[in-house]
């Protein structure tokens, strides 16, 4: 039965990673996917995912504009697809979002997206609310703050090296900008005061 998964997490948790081995998964066992990613974050190249472990692949590029019921139905008129997989999901739209669902329940196919959930604020991105609200399963990607803990913020370094507390809501960028923090560290960042000791 088909499914909208969302894979969330922070910056540098490996979702990538995690996106690309599930594709080669199918691929090794001859079925084909299709892999979808922002046209926004071109780190890689355009029309490319890539881990930062050193690994990737060519992805089809997706805009605010692109129907993405429209893609996944091309692509399943254009022969058999076993997935789809959506990098950089919260780049989505609201609409996006339920474009993929009605290709889950309509087309029957399986669509894993793989996205951060909340921004450098602790604020949800368009495309993370609309798939947390409407995901069929959600899987959190897990990664550590310095301290050991699951980080579950992200600070974006401003050219100072310290976190940001305003600013566009996207920037793209890496290890140089962004920092995967718990919750607790995150406030710390962000000149909450903390009890003494910590």
């Amino acid at each position: 039965m088909a499914k909208l998964y969302f894979h969330y997490s922070t910056m540098n948790a490996g979702k990538s990673t995690i996106l690309l081995q599930a594709s080669h998964n199918y691929v090794e066992r001859g079925m084909q996917t299709l892999l979808v990613t922002a046209q926004l974050d071109s780190r890689a190249g355009p029309g490319r995912i890539a881990s930062r472990i050193g690994i990737s692949a060519p992805a089809t590029s997706f805009t605010e504009t692109t129907d993405m019921f429209e893609l996944i139905k091309d692509q399943l008129e254009s022969g058999p697809c076993a997935c789809i997989f959506v990098d950089e999901a919260q780049f989505l739209t609201e609409a996006q979002v339920w474009q993929l669902a009605r290709a889950v329940d309509d087309l029957r196919v399986p669509v894993m997206c793989y996205g951060l959930r909340t921004d450098f604020r602790g604020q949800l991105f368009p495309g993370s609310a609309a798939l947390l609200a409407l995901a069929d399963e959600m899987r959190e990607v897990r990664t550590i703050c310095h301290c050991g803990k699951k980080a579950t913020m992200v600070v974006r370094l401003g050219s100072d090296g310290r976190a940001a507390h305003d600013g566009a809501q996207v920037q793209i960028g890496g290890n140089e900008t962004y920092v995967a923090l718990c919750r607790r560290h995150w406030r710390a960042a962000m000149g909450e005061p903390l009890p003494a000791g910590d």
